[in-house]
């Protein structure tokens, strides 16, 4: 964790007067032409500070999206906006030759430009459900690893998945999700949370969050102050959460506090509502009572606090996309993601400045900040992202079979009447539903016999992924149990699916689509892997609760 040495701030007083009041032009004669020289990460961001200009400061609070799959297509932006960062998405990202090409080529474009200053390379890649990656090993969602019980297993996914990011250029992941999970019809959250009890999700987002950070990647723990307990989507709306302040310390708090002390590099806000928190009727986002006051001041962290994603309606309720940018550096972010209209908040932000609604000194706490994470990182040495390199790690073995390894430690027997699972081998299986496609091909290559008709089955197998909620999932199963044979449930997503099912003869839990998980509730079902996980979560409905779960 960051602490701001007492020096810092009288000598930021004195850089203001010296960077500041020569006008905000940049002074190209005056740029560093190589690292700061200090290895302290609190002088040497110091020392680039004073070089800067207004606009460059200014740009260091912006993370747009990436535009196209080449450097090329975004080298206006980097030279207009000097922008702090930018975030990938699938649309940029084909092979993991073209990937370290253009991240190589961002840098470039920021090393001729401005300070000098490198760009945070970040992308959603949490594993799971919310992977950006086209290539590398495909880990299952975060409530499987809570299924675990093993913080080793998180930091085995944080660390491949940081071995895969850097080898492309790509030196931030906007994970881990820190958010306890104790709302069954949370639309957004889920299975990319590690579960309901805030000491196992503090445990298991401790662990990946060293593990992104040895492996040199900026972790950013997500979404404070916490996502866990709504039944909005903050994409869509403005989610409120109504509870006490005992509540909240007592749930959602814990994790991020925990990650504090642990020195997370970054920690995401959430747009959501909370007002017996906060009076002042605006998202976290924009709240300086929750941002400052409660996790600068109380929890003392002076790390990077970013925005999340500034296009998502839960932040655009009250105000426009200018003054949406402006509050969220007002309420004490330091970096503002995704800006629907980059050159809008960009020049609100700047106007704020410059008529003193947003002070020099508030501004320059930000950017110094953001430049200490940069060394911190080692962004101004970073070498080029090598393609060939790059191209080996997205293929390494030992990362698809320690997500294998995951998946299988996942799975959670809930139900398993009359002792049918594990089914015998050349057992005669019908395969139907969410998976079923890669579900039987796992089950025939454990030498079941996978039929296309239920008559005469030892055993349906029905995969489903949401069935509370979608009566075509809950209509299969239905019909699965008409035909007479034994039924077995596969949940793919939340396990909180069982309550909708009543009948059914066993369920499986594997909290995630992923190849991987299907193939480990295949080897469950063919008795290959004895079920070991355990719930993560309550099952409301049921007389299942946090902790259960059969063996063999």
């Amino acid at each position: 964790m960051f602490r701001r040495l007492p020096v810092l701030a009288g000598a930021t007083v004195l850089l203001l007067t010296t960077a500041c009041g020569g006008g905000d032009e940049p002074r190209p004669g005056e740029r560093p032409a190589q690292p700061p020289d200090s290895t302290d990460p609190e002088a040497a961001a110091a020392e680039l500070l004073a070089e800067m200009s207004l606009e460059e400061k200014v740009g260091q609070l912006f993370v747009p999206v990436l535009v196209g799959t080449t450097a090329e297509e975004n080298a206006d932006v980097v030279e207009r906006y000097h922008p702090g960062g930018f975030i990938y998405f699938p649309e940029n990202l084909e092979t993991p030759e073209q990937v370290a090409a253009m991240s190589n080529g961002l840098q470039e474009l920021a090393a001729d430009s401005g300070a000098g200053v490198p760009l945070f390379l970040g992308v959603d890649e949490e594993q799971g459900l919310v992977s950006r990656l086209p290539f590398g090993a495909r880990f299952p969602d975060a409530m499987a690893l809570g299924a675990t019980r093993d913080p080793g297993m998180a930091a085995e996914l944080a660390s491949a998945t940081a071995e895969q990011l850097a080898a492309v250029g790509i030196n931030l992941d906007y994970a881990p999700v820190a958010d306890v999970n104790v709302n069954a019809d949370n639309p957004v959250i889920g299975i990319r949370s590690f579960g309901s009890d805030p000491e196992l999700v503090g445990e298991m987002a401790a662990a990946e969050v060293t593990a992104f950070q040895e492996g040199g990647v900026v972790a950013v723990a997500k979404h404070f102050p916490g996502h866990g307990d709504t039944d909005v989507d903050s994409h869509t709306g403005l989610p409120v959460i109504d509870k006490s302040r005992e509540d909240w310390e007592r749930v959602d708090l814990p994790p991020f506090q925990r990650l504090v002390e642990a020195g997370v590099d970054m920690i995401m806000t959430a747009h959501v509502l909370m007002p017996q928190l906060d009076g002042s009727q605006e998202p976290a986002t924009l709240s300086p009572d929750l941002i400052t006051g409660v996790l600068r001041e109380e929890l003392g962290y002076d790390g990077v606090v970013t925005t999340d994603a500034l296009n998502m309606e839960g932040v655009r309720q009250t105000h426009d996309d200018g003054e949406v940018a402006v509050r969220a550096v007002l309420a004490g972010a330091d970096q503002l993601l995704m800006p629907p209209d980059l050159d809008l908040a960009h020049s609100a932000v700047l106007a704020a400045v410059r008529e003193g609604r947003i002070s020099e000194a508030r501004l320059d706490e930000s950017v110094l900040r953001v430049l200490r994470l940069k060394l911190r990182r080692g962004l101004f040495d970073a070498a080029p992202a090598d393609a060939d390199a790059a191209a080996g790690v997205a293929g390494n073995a030992a990362h698809h079979d320690a997500a294998q390894r995951v998946a299988d430690a996942s799975v959670t027997l809930l139900r398993n009447d009359g002792g049918l699972l594990p089914l015998a081998e050349g057992a005669s299986v019908r395969v139907l539903g969410v998976g079923a496609e890669e579900i039987g091909a796992a089950l025939a290559d454990l030498g079941l016999a996978v039929t296309d008709s239920a008559d005469g089955a030892d055993a349906v197998v029905v995969g489903t992924d949401g069935a509370r909620g979608d009566a075509e999932q809950r209509d299969l199963v239905a019909r699965a149990r008409a035909s007479g044979a034994p039924v077995v449930v596969v949940a793919q997503g939340t396990p909180y699916d069982l309550a909708a099912l009543p009948g059914i003869d066993a369920y499986l839990a594997v909290y995630s689509s992923m190849e991987v998980s299907r193939t480990a509730a295949a080897r469950v079902i063919a008795g290959a892997v004895s079920p070991s996980g355990r719930l993560p979560v309550d099952l409301p409905g049921t007389d299942l609760a946090f902790g259960g779960g059969l063996g063999y």
